[in-house]
Parts: structure tokens; C-alpha cells; sequence
């Protein structure tokens, strides 16, 4: 192929993966608006609530490596409707819990629902396979641009099916399945060449361990696992603080919308400023409007306090995750795409699921009031930026043949 065929077919894949991220998404906010909400109301324990959360991310942890494995072997394209496939039957299996009320029926749903959350990790590398190094970090970015429709989507599908049937959120779930269902079509349109089986003198890449001693390669999962677990953190505790308040649930659906718009709207443009600043400069941008997200949170609990620091913490992780994807896809060659990016959402989505664990408990156990319980929350998201700050400057001193 000529490259302007190339680049092409690399456009034509970043589009149908917008479109999938658009779709098959919206489950996500959806999800992460009411997993905790229906977690309260089926477990005893409200330290509890937000298990659900959590489980989500387990699966998706457990999903990874596996994933990331099939993808190598068979293709991006079995890979993602292996992922659409858990988000149904996940779906299925909590809307069931909530039918009979069982809140281990509803975790374990949960938790293979958290399969599907891994494969649309995937969605941003699989942007990369077929672009060119120019156009890597901008088709990343685009494809993280869809999330944008859906913010809009996953939200307003809670508004309009959580009272549907008598019991409350079962329709949304069953709105789930439905998404799964026709968003997977997508992957029918994508144009990956599955990677060739290695011949045995092929070079077999650099170890695991290996790997995570390239400086370049050990920051960027460092920073993205903070990234992404600070953003979990605060985000799977908002619906309880906002509903905690005094505010309804359509204005905690209201906060999260505004969060995941602000997750993806940078995404317009985030790329580019890669391209011109470098994805270090974009990281360290990133780790700060986190950082100003909790200051703005920890000053009060007004509903301007919630919309802003969660708009923040919206841009904070598009600047962070995003910039670290690309030092990452730009660290490592093909024959270790999958053993790398694999371990990297492991490490990422464990991590995100300790932050989801501690979240509920934050919230909800460590302190007398709602407030003293999310300014527990905003608080824990210091240590974790210092280490990912302090891993950014560790990586400016080192050689340059090595953090290239």
C-alpha cells in the first residue's frame, strides 16, 4: 500500500473507533453515575456502596493481560467483541441482581461487565497500529474524543430509563445490553491486520522485566496509573457526595456528565499539543489541574464546587492519561505491543481499582458527616500526585538515548 493509502486506512480506523467509543462507551458513565447508588441500596453495610465500582475494575484488571494476548494472537476485532460480549452478559447479570434484589448477584455481574471496560481501554492502541509516528498521538487523541458523545449519552440514558420498571435502575441496565449489542457492529468495519506469528528467529522484544526498567516506559505507566486511579477515586465517590448533600439524583447525573465532557472535549485538541510540546510537558499539565481539582473540592460543597473540580478533574485526566499513552506507544516495538500494553492496563486498572476500594470507605467511613468523608477523598489524591511528579522530573535527568 502507497502511504496515502496508509493514512487512509488509518483514518477510516480512528473513525469507526470514535463511533465505538461514542456507542458502546456510554455504558460507562452510565454505569459509574448509578453502580454506586444501586450498591447503597442493596448492600447492609453502606461502607459497601460503592463495591460495585470496584469490581467493575477488577474484571478489568483481570481482563488485560488476556485481552491484550488475544489481540496479539487473533486481532484487534475478536478482541473488542469479546469485551462488547462481557458488557452484555455483565449487564444481564446485575440487572438481574437488581430484579431479585441480591447484592452478590449484582458484584458479580459487576465484575464481568469489567471485561468489557478493559477491551475499550484498547480502543486508543488499536488507534495507533495503523498510523503514522506523525499522526499516532492525534489519532489517540480522536479516539478519546468520542467519549465525548458519550458523556451526553450514558448520563441522559440514566434520566431517561432508571424509573422505567417499578424497581429503580433495572432499565437501565437492559439499556446496557442493548448498547453492547449495536455498538459491537462497529468492529466489523475495522481494518487492523492481525500481527504475523513470529518466526523462530524472530526477535522476541524485551522482557517484562526489561520493560518496566526503560525509564520512559516505567513513567508512563506511573503516570497514567495516577492519572487514571485519582480520576476513579474521586469520581466513584461524587454521585454519593453530590445525593449526600442535599442535591437529587438527576443533579449528581448532571456533575458526572460535566466530568466526562471535560474527560473528553480536550481530546480536540490534545494531540496536537503532543505533537508540539512533547506528552511530557502535557503529563505534567495534567498531574496540576488534578491537583487544582481537589483544592476547589476540599473548599466547599456547593454545587459550583462539585461542577468545577469535577470539570477539572476531567481535564487533568485527559492531559495525564492521554499524554502518557503516547510516551508509551512510542517506547516499545511491535513484537512487544502486546506484552506491554497489556501490562500497562494491569498495572493501570489494579491501581484504579484500589483507588475505587478506598474510595467507598473514604467516603463513607471516615468521618461523622458527607463532608468530612469527601474531603478524605480529595485529600488522598496528594501522595499519589507527588510520586507522579517526582517520577517526571526523576525521568528529565535521565539520558537522552534512554527516555527516547
Amino acid at each position: 500500500m502507497t502511504d496515502a493509502q496508509l493514512h487512509h486506512r488509518a483514518k477510516r480506523n480512528v473513525l469507526i473507533l470514535v463511533f465505538a467509543q461514542a456507542i458502546l462507551g456510554a455504558q460507562m458513565p452510565l454505569i459509574f453515575t448509578i453502580g454506586g447508588l444501586v450498591g447503597q441500596s442493596l448492600t447492609s453495610n453502606i461502607c459497601f456502596a460503592t463495591l460495585p465500582i470496584s469490581m467493575i475494575v477488577i474484571g478489568s484488571m483481570t481482563a488485560a493481560q488476556p485481552l491484550a494476548n488475544i489481540m496479539q494472537t487473533k486481532g484487534r476485532r475478536v478482541g473488542f467483541f469479546i469485551g462488547a460480549s462481557c458488557g452484555a452478559i455483565g449487564s444481564t447479570i446485575c440487572a438481574y441482581g437488581i430484579y431479585i434484589q441480591s447484592f452478590s448477584i449484582f458484584l458479580l455481574g459487576s465484575f464481568i461487565t469489567g471485561g468489557y471496560m478493559s477491551a475499550q481501554g484498547f480502543y486508543r492502541f488499536a488507534a495507533a497500529d495503523t498510523a503514522s509516528d506523525d499522526f499516532r498521538p492525534k489519532a489517540i487523541s480522536y479516539v478519546m474524543a468520542g467519549g465525548l458523545a458519550s458523556a451526553i449519552i450514558g448520563p441522559q440514558l440514566v434520566k431517561a430509563t432508571d424509573e422505567v420498571f417499578p424497581l429503580l435502575f433495572l432499565g437501565s441496565y437492559i439499556a446496557v445490553i442493548v448498547l453492547n449489542i449495536v455498538g459491537s457492529a462497529f468492529f466489523l468495519l475495522l481494518d487492523i491486520p492481525t500481527p504475523e506469528a513470529p518466526a523462530a528467529d524472530a526477535p522476541k522484544g524485551r522482557s517484562r522485566l526489561e520493560l518496566l526498567k526503560t525509564p520512559r516506559i516505567a513513567v508512563a505507566i506511573i503516570c497514567a496509573m495516577v492519572s487514571y486511579a485519582l480520576m476513579n477515586l474521586v469520581m466513584t465517590s461524587t454521585p454519593l457526595a453530590v445525593v449526600g448533600c442535599g442535591f437529587e439524583r438527576d443533579t449528581a447525573a448532571n456533575v458526572v456528565s460535566s466530568h466526562v465532557l471535560a474527560m473528553f472535549i480536550p481530546s480536540f485538541f490534545t494531540g496536537h499539543l503532543i505533537a508540539r510540546f512533547g506528552a511530557r510537558k502535557i503529563v505534567a499539565s495534567g498531574l496540576m489541574i488534578l491537583g487544582a481539582a481537589g483544592v476547589v473540592a476540599l473548599s466547599g460543597v456547593a454545587l459550583e464546587n462539585f461542577y468545577v473540580a469535577l470539570i477539572l478533574l476531567g481535564v487533568g485526566w485527559n492531559f495525564g492519561f492521554i499524554g502518557a499513552t503516547a510516551m508509551l506507544t512510542s517506547a516499545h516495538t511491535v513484537e512487544e505491543r502486546g506484552r506491554v500494553q497489556g501490562m500497562n492496563d494491569m498495572i493501570v486498572f489494579g491501581c484504579v481499582t484500589l483507588a475505587s476500594l478506598a474510595s467507598g470507605g473514604l467516603m463513607n467511613c471516615s468521618g461523622g458527616s458527607v463532608e468530612t468523608g469527601w474531603a478524605s477523598v480529595n485529600l488522598a489524591m496528594v501522595p499519589f500526585l507527588v510520586l507522579a511528579g517526582g517520577a517526571l522530573i526523576w525521568l528529565a535527568f535521565q539520558p537522552e538515548e534512554e527516555a527516547a
